[in-house]
């Protein structure tokens, strides 16, 4: 197929080369025209995927309408921040029931809305789909074996998708819990900056399990109070992609976390990964969300006062450690 893949980041990059392995006929846009070059001339994005060679048949542009109107399908691969804003300036180039991949991660916070949501306010006449898992870029624009999930309403429009992806090291499942999918990847996020925080003050195996675990019970309190399926919060959207996230130095999460727990700022943390890290304006929205659905996260409600109170990261965690008393599993005691 012709696919047009809207941002030039390294996970727009990562799946321009899958999906050119593939056979489709793939265009990337992106509004830097220093990138456009950059990328046409080089091949490669040595900043982000060093490594990742990009075949010379896939063509780069600044033109937004010829891309959207060009190609059948588009993956929207930029980040959660500029979602709603590019999709704004896609909307009048969109063909009725064209569809529409996003594969950023986030919540929009001066709206709680999910990025499928923003998109499909945007340019209602699409047919919007979502794509997430444990996927580092790094490692799919190798070819390194990799398990993701596309969720659609339609079943139909996840099988093209599925087919459009799939291969022998990029395994592709399905699911019609779009907003599960959404809720686990955004707020994964938030927990691996808690992870980062944790190795960054020096701490060990045991509190990464413990933030881990007890972070995918505060996603799947949420995002079933909001309507999402208990199996997505145990499936790969949910627990694999906190796993990865939590545990993988190719985590810009994760490694911003790690500079906070140094004794570093947020921004000072921000501007050393030299990437979006999603986790910090998920951050807000996460909270607003567990006050609007009357949910405790006490994990991501410590991360927020780190990331924008200035409490210190030791603190926060004492504060975690001595909460009142709880019970993990309350069902079959005997009396």
């Amino acid at each position: 197929m012709n696919v047009g893949v809207i941002g030039a980041g390294s996970w727009g990059i990562a799946l321009t080369v899958l999906l050119n392995k593939n056979g489709s006929k793939v265009t990337v846009w992106s509004k830097f025209e220093d990138e456009v070059k950059m990328l046409s001339e080089k091949r490669e994005y040595a900043d982000k995927l060093p490594g990742v060679k990009i075949p010379e048949t896939v063509d780069f542009t600044t033109d937004l309408e010829a891309t959207v109107k060009n190609n059948e399908v588009l993956i929207m691969a930029v980040p959660s921040t500029f979602v709603r804003g590019t999709a704004h300036l896609m909307k009048d180039y969109v063909k009725d029931g064209q569809i529409i991949v996003n594969v950023a991660k986030g919540i929009e916070e001066n709206t709680l809305m999910t990025l499928s949501d923003i998109i499909e306010e945007e340019i209602p006449q699409a047919k919007v789909a979502v794509m997430c898992g444990p996927t580092h870029a790094e490692e799919v624009g190798r070819g390194i074996p990799t398990t993701i999930v596309v969720g659609a309403r339609e079943q139909s429009t996840a099988k093209l998708i599925q087919d459009l992806f799939m291969n022998e090291t990029f395994r592709v499942y399905t699911s019609p819990d779009v907003l599960g999918m959404e809720i686990g990847s955004s707020l994964k996020n938030v927990v691996a900056l808690a992870a980062g925080i944790a190795d960054g003050l020096g701490y060990g195996d045991n509190t990464k399990a413990a933030l881990i675990t007890r972070g995918i019970a505060e996603i799947s309190r949420l995002g079933i109070k909001m309507g999402g399926k208990a199996e997505t919060f145990a499936g790969l959207t949910g627990i694999g992609d906190l796993i990865v996230t939590c545990a993988s130095m190719h985590s810009r999460n994760r490694r911003a976390g790690i500079l906070i727990g140094q004794g570093k700022t947020m921004k000072e943390a921000m501007d050393e990964v030299k990437m979006v890290v999603e986790g910090v304006y998920s951050a807000k929205a996460a909270m607003q969300l567990a006050r609007k659905y009357e949910v405790e996260l006490p994990i991501i409600e410590q991360v927020n006062e780190i990331l924008f109170n200035d409490k210190p990261a030791a603190e926060a965690v004492r504060d975690l450690m001595i909460r009142d008393k709880k019970i993990e599993i309350g069902d079959g005691f005997e009396q």
